[in-house]
C-alpha cells in the first residue's frame, strides 16, 4: 500500500505532533521502500501497553560487499520527536539475536544516536543511516545453525560469513565457527 503525509497522518492519534511525525515517516519510507507504518501494542519493561506507531519492515545493510535485509521495528512514542523511537531488530524464526555493543539479548538496538538524541537535530531516516551503517560493521543477528534449535554465534566478524537466501528472495548470513567447535559465547 503506497502511504502518503495525510494517509500516515490519520493513522496517528491526536496525542501525537500529527503534522510533523507523518512527514517524518514519509520522508522514511521513500528511503526505505521495505518499511510499513502501522498502530500496534507496545509492551513496556513494566508491563504497561500503549497503543504506538511503528515502522515495521527491512532495511538493507551493506556487509562483506553484499547487502542484506534487516528486519527491524521502530516505535514511535507519541512525545517524539523530543524522545527518540523505541528501536529492535525483529529476526526472523531461522535467525538468531547477535548480542553485542549495539543490541541487547532481546534484540533492543543500543546505539549512541539514540543515547544522545537531539530533538532539532535527529530524526527518523538519520537514524536509520545510522543503524544500516552500524549493522553493515556489526552485523545484530545470524542464520540459526540448522542441526541446532538453540545454535549459538560467534561475537567476532572476521569469520567466513555464508550468505543464504530465503524463499522471497531477500539474503541473510550465517557467520561460521573459528575452529569447528560448538561454540557457546552467544546463547540467543
Amino acid at each position: 500500500m503506497p502511504y502518503n503525509e495525510e494517509t500516515i497522518k490519520r493513522m496517528l492519534p491526536k496525542t501525537y505532533l500529527r503534522k510533523h511525525v507523518a512527514h517524518e515517516i514519509y520522508v522514511a519510507l521513500t528511503h526505505f521502500k521495505y518499511l510499513e507504518p502501522m498502530m500496534d501494542t507496545y509492551v513496556y519493561n513494566d508491563g504497561t501497553t500503549k497503543v504506538l506507531m511503528s515502522l515495521t519492515g527491512t532495511i538493507p545493510v551493506m556487509y562483506a560487499d553484499k547487502t542484506y535485509n534487516i528486519p527491524i521495528c521502530l516505535w514511535v512514542e507519541d512525545n517524539y520527536p523530543q524522545t527518540a523511537p523505541i528501536c529492535y531488530v525483529k529476526p526472523t524464526r531461522d535467525m538468531m539475536i547477535l548480542r553485542g555493543k549495539y543490541i541487547s539479548s532481546d534484540g533492543k538496538v543500543l546505539l549512541p544516536y539514540l543515547q544522545e538524541w537531539k530533538h532539532g537535530e535527529c530524526d527518523l531516516v538519520s537514524l536509520l543511516q545510522v543503524m544500516a551503517a552500524t549493522f553493515g560493521e556489526f552485523p545484530p543477528m545470524c542464520m540459526q545453525q540448522p542441526e541446532h534449535q538453540q545454535a549459538s554465534c560467534w561475537l567476532q566478524f572476521s569469520r567466513e560469513a555464508e550468505v543464504l537466501s530465503k524463499t522471497d528472495g531477500s539474503l541473510y548470513l550465517s557467520l561460521a565457527k573459528e575452529d569447528g567447535r560448538q561454540g557457546n559465547e552467544t546463547n540467543c
